[in-house]
């Protein structure tokens, strides 16, 4: 199904998707499909939504409780016909590193406060502007957790021990890691091995199969079977819960502390969620309504926080598995969420004989996958603004800060946009035909668009010209855009011109341009606005003095 484009002020633009399809009408037949749909994906979300929440430093549980309350309201009220809401592996840096900072009261407290952020955006429609972040930083920050992720597995995949707590900073992890490379578990590299390569087979052979859960499920089976030492979830964590845990509000006493981390897990979640919603209309035809989205990103951020989980963004893997097991619509993001609830239910007990080192394995795999390699590749040969772009966004994500890569890699995309646009700008005398020379005008043809980064070509038109002419033409046709800067590079060259004895012809330029430059006060006669050169020619010739 395609969803027809909605203004940006429209009466749906706030929309649940829900709402569209039971409009468009729900059949028995919707509702089967949408059940498959959303039983494949919980069946991939409840390994992951435990590996996430273990990779960030709080219990598999809080995993769960994201994936369940979260996943429910992305899908009830969100923009997107085939999001898919939980936990997500780009929020592990900044959630572990709020946890060690503030403790998982502060955690839930900013996933609340990033809640309203997110809210605040999507009333205010900044989820039109936040979908502009160029691709090369989309590719660096995506490399770049995926290097996170991997580095931050490495511990459990080995098997480790560390005399004290793991380091956050991935040059100090890396170095308390082979520090203790004494320590390692051939047993726990046995099982996380075989657990990734049990998902790559799967995907190769069994693309439909549910790999991810069925290589936990094996991993679990081995150490079990063969008491392998390796840590499980119930050595470490103890028992999951059987249920949801009533809703609490955080404490706000914290949000001070707290409110820094909302604004970046707001910011990567606004990201996120658009990125994936994007893909989603990629792969089906369909059109997401971004601010609507935002607002329901918002309010899944509050629930999840209510009941004990975390960030909430929409995820690209299980909502490309969504798409691709045959959903029809939110109902199977919603039933995704039920499906999750009844495991918890019916299998909690279970969950504490999987490996760690097997939900290591898993997020492994995710880091492979999130790379991006032959994205990342492409970028960096493509030219050197790309690659200057993709590079430090790379670099400073893994080895500084997620949200300052992002801004970082933000600005240089701009500026390596500004200087291509700025070399777009041409400028060059006009080729005319002989029996249209005067030797009382100069004219230059202008073509591109003239703002702060092309500006200074104005300024040296009258250098290049030996003797001062009465009349300097600017044919401006193909201009298509003039802003502040470029308006005063006219005022001056108006002045310049004057000062030389000489008028300033703007011929050519469109209607709203020409009142745009009025309004700035380049107004007659500072200038003269003609609709074609033979109109200066006439008005040359019949104002010889004056002009």
């Amino acid at each position: 199904m395609t969803d027809t484009a909605q203004g940006r002020n429209g009466p749906t633009e706030f929309l649940p998707k829900l709402l569209t399809v039971w409009r468009e009408g729900y059949r028995l037949a919707d509702l089967r499909a949408d059940a498959l749909a959303g039983l494949t994906v919980a069946i991939v979300a409840l390994p992951l939504s435990m590996a996430i929440a273990i990779a960030s430093g709080v219990g598999p549980e809080r995993g769960l409780f994201t994936a369940i309350v979260g996943g429910f309201l992305v899908s009830a009220l969100g923009g997107s016909r085939y999001q898919i809401g939980g936990p997500a592996g780009a929020f592990i840096v900044l959630v572990a590193a709020c946890v060690l900072a503030s403790g998982v009261q502060g955690l839930i407290l900013a996933t609340v406060l990033s809640g309203l952020i997110l809210i605040a955006a999507g009333v205010l429609r900044l989820g039109t502007y936040i979908r502009y972040i160029p691709y090369p930083v989309t590719v660096g920050f995506t490399a770049g957790i995926a290097v996170i992720i991997f580095a931050s597995q490495l511990r459990e995949i080995f098997g480790l021990t560390l005399p004290g707590a793991e380091p956050g900073e991935i040059l100090q992890k890396l170095q308390a890691l082979w520090a203790a490379r004494g320590t390692v578990s051939w047993a726990a590299l046995a099982v996380a091995a075989l657990t990734a390569a049990a998902i790559l087979t799967l995907r190769r052979v069994r693309p439909h199969w549910p790999g991810m859960l069925i290589a936990v499920v094996l991993a679990s089976v081995v150490v079990a079977g063969l008491g392998l030492p390796v840590s499980t979830i119930g050595g470490r964590f103890g028992d999951l819960p059987h249920f949801l845990p009533a809703p609490v509000l955080p404490d706000f006493t914290l949000w001070r502390e707290a409110l820094p981390w909302a604004l970046s897990f707001a910011l990567l979640g606004a990201i996120e969620s658009l990125l994936s919603a994007v893909v989603a209309d990629g792969m089906s035809g369909a059109r997401h309504r971004s601010n609507a989205e935002l607002v329901a990103q918002g309010v899944a951020n509050i629930g999840s926080g209510l009941f004990g989980g975390f960030c909430v963004t929409g995820t690209i893997a299980r909502t490309a598995t969504n798409v691709r097991a045959g959903s029809r619509g939110p109902v199977s993001g919603i039933l995704h969420s039920v499906f999750l609830l009844v495991f918890m239910l019916v299998a909690a007990p279970l969950a504490a004989y999987i490996p760690l080192a097997a939900l290591a394995g898993v997020l492994a795999v995710v880091a492979w996958g999130m790379a991006e390699r032959h994205e990342l590749v492409a970028l960096l040969r493509s030219s050197r603004g790309d690659a200057l772009v993709v590079g430090v966004t790379f670099l400073l994500v893994v080895f500084r800060d997620l949200t300052q890569g992002i801004i970082v890699g933000f600005a240089l995309a701009g500026l390596v946009f500004i200087k291509r646009m700025s070399e777009t700008a041409a400028m060059r005398p006009r080729e005319e035909q002989l029996d249209t020379l005067r030797a009382d005008r100069v004219v230059y043809h202008l073509e591109g668009p003239y703002f702060f980064g092309a500006a200074a070509q104005l300024g040296g038109i009258l250098d290049r010209i030996a003797e001062a002419p009465r009349a300097l033409v600017l044919e401006m046709s193909g201009v298509p855009l003039i802003d502040s800067s470029g308006a005063r590079g006219f005022h001056r060259l108006a002045a310049r011109s004057r000062r030389r004895g000489g008028q300033l012809y703007l011929v050519g330029l469109s209607g709203p341009l020409r009142r745009q430059l009025e309004a700035q006060g380049l107004q007659d006669p500072e200038v003269r606005y003609l609709p074609d050169l033979a109109a200066v020619d006439r008005y040359l010739d019949a104002a010889p003095e004056s002009s």
